[in-house]
């Protein structure tokens, strides 16, 4: 048996464990810490049975592993659930079909030619802060520029994207509570959910035999010898693609520019040499990822470095503590934008990789190249800046700077 996630006594409460400190908001701006205590040892066992993994060797091990389900025990078998928290082979067949419409083999320069797209609207959100010495970069730029591209993806009509906006922020916005209170959806997000699936299915009917240049009638009219998705399935993979792609784009931009502003040096570096930008976002990636945790339930027995976790537990896999392992990168609190071999885990690995991640990447280097690019003198208002509730989804709630212009 593994031994209990007890805090360090001159630390923290004796009463807290350490996954409740990981978990408690007072932790969000600087949970590395914790991880490196976590790192200590190789599994973990909560008093409730939830088993914690931070180590690289392990988390990559078991992230692939498939003795570990991504269903929840509670989770419904029935139609409309994202293939996230489905296993093979419901989740193979839905993914495959989306993925023939989003890159590879089908489409393989679909994310590479929204390129000039995403330059155009990057530049225009940036314009927006001319002459305003004070901007939350949060509400001006990371937030609104996926959601506009996942939009124009899909093929939301432009006019209705205040709607989509709306139902969006209001899901997004009942996952940022405090993680030790009850877990149930509020209402105001039930109802968003609802009216943003009825809304998707408006746009999927109007599809059906009457095609446009979108991603959803690609999906709605495919020939596959799988295909079609039905309806229900339709509508989960399209708010899917809206919400996971928003959520990782809105903290990988926002921890980006972050860093940036906490070692200038690197934001001069960016600026002078943007050609580093691939390599610059895959380094923000691994330091400041923008999930930092996933789990997992055993289907069977298994065990970890000697450390048995029985059928049925919970395992949560620790991406954050993983990507800062000194087993696996060398000095890995130290930001390299030249790091070789950085198979950071920030997206997961295996079958439920990140779908969204090449159009993520993307959107990251357009974005924080162009902010280096065009801030003047940029500096932090407030560090560390207010961070969200959420402990898996981590990132600046608001990221307010001050600047002395913006340039061409």
């Amino acid at each position: 048996m593994s031994e209990t996630l007890a805090a360090h006594p001159d630390q923290a409460d004796a009463a807290s464990t350490l996954l409740q400190r990981i978990l408690d908001p007072a932790s969000r701006p600087n949970p590395y810490p914790l991880y490196e205590m976590l790192r200590e040892r190789p599994v973990w066992e909560e008093p409730d049975g939830v088993y914690v993994t931070g180590r690289y060797e392990h988390v990559a091990g078991l992230i692939r592993d498939p003795r570990l389900s991504a269903e929840a025990p509670s989770t419904s078998a029935g139609p409309g659930l994202s293939f996230l928290q489905m296993d093979p082979p419901r989740h193979d067949r839905l993914r495959r079909l989306t993925n023939r419409h989003f890159g590879p083999p089908n489409d393989p320069d679909r994310v590479d030619s929204m390129a000039p797209a995403l330059e155009l609207a990057v530049e225009r959100l940036i314009d927006q802060f001319r002459g305003r010495g004070q901007i939350d970069v949060v509400s001006g730029l990371s937030y609104p520029l996926p959601v506009t591209v996942i939009a124009d993806l899909l093929g939301v009509p432009r006019e209705d994207e205040p709607r989509f906006h709306a139902w969006a922020e209001a899901i997004v916005q009942a996952t940022d509570r405090d993680p030790r209170q009850p877990r149930s959806r509020s209402e105001g997000a039930e109802r968003a959910f609802q009216e943003l699936g009825g809304y998707m299915f408006g746009l999927i009917s109007a599809r059906k035999g009457a095609p446009r240049d979108d991603m959803l009638s690609r999906l709605v009219n495919d020939e596959s010898p799988e295909g079609p998705m039905a309806p229900d399935e339709l509508i989960a993979v399209s708010v899917l693609l809206l919400l996971a792609g928003h959520e990782t784009t809105v903290n990988l931009i926002s921890n980006g520019l972050l860093t940036m502003l906490r070692f200038p040096h690197l934001m001069e570096r960016l600026k002078h040499e943007p050609q580093i930008a691939p390599a610059f976002v895959e380094e923000v990636l691994r330091y400041e990822p923008p999930v930092h945790f996933t789990s997992r339930t055993t289907l069977c027995e298994i065990e970890v470095d000697s450390v048995v976790i029985p059928e049925g537990a919970t395992v949560q896999l620790m991406l954050a503590a993983a990507n800062r392992d000194p087993r696996r990168f060398a000095a890995p609190d130290l930001f390299d934008p030249d790091r070789r071999n950085n198979q950071h885990l920030a997206f997961g690995s295996g079958i439920h990789a990140c779908f969204g991640a090449p159009l993520a990447r993307l959107e990251g280097q357009i974005a924080l190249r162009a902010l280096a690019r065009r801030l003047v003198a940029p500096r932090l208002a407030q560090d560390p800046p207010p961070y969200r509730f959420n402990p898996s989804l981590r990132g600046p709630r608001e990221l307010v700077i001050t600047v002395d212009g913006v340039v061409d």
